[in-house]
């Protein structure tokens, strides 16, 4: 499903735009490459819900093209994970710190907040790391919209995100 991809890149690139290294989930010995804290990014679990009628949520009139395309909706409740590693104890609650700020104000407008949690500090035996995993309970809002042409759609992208 490609909107979960979106949902968990765009919490990795909040992470690296705040300054905590952040990828996709990753097998746990790779955090060792960091010297700071450094974050895995997972979609732990989501549920679709359409958004107005059958997903419809009207037309956007195009200027420059003078074309109307229809607009379609559709929000995802989920929970993402964020696994927080460090080398040190205070290296992963830094890391900690720093995530927490990022995914309660400044993710991207599509991705709405909900419930952060944390597990407890732990020793992670086999990375030899500290690890504490966090848990965001959110709400992801996604759009698209026809292309103009008879029965086309783009994707559903993320709202608040740029399109390539």
């Amino acid at each position: 499903m490609k909107e979960l991809t979106q949902m968990r890149d765009a919490v990795v690139d909040a992470l690296n735009a705040g300054g905590l290294a952040a990828m996709a989930a990753f097998p746990p010995g790779r955090a060792k490459a960091y010297a700071g804290p450094a974050a895995a990014v997972a979609v732990e679990t989501a549920q679709g819900k359409a958004m107005g009628f059958c997903g419809y949520l009207g037309e956007r009139y195009d200027p420059e093209s003078g074309v109307s395309r229809e607009l379609y909706g559709k929000m995802l409740e989920g929970v993402i994970v964020v696994d927080v590693r460090g080398n040190r104890a205070a290296d992963c609650e830094a890391g900690c710190g720093t995530a927490a700020e990022i995914l309660l104000g400044d993710l991207p407008s599509g991705i709405r907040p909900g419930e952060l949690s944390w597990e407890a500090l732990q020793w992670e035996r086999e990375t030899g790391m500290f690890l504490r995993r966090g848990r965001l309970q959110c709400r992801a809002v996604f759009a698209a919209e026809s292309s103009g042409e008879e029965d086309v759609f783009l994707d559903f992208v993320l709202k608040g995100v740029m399109k390539n």
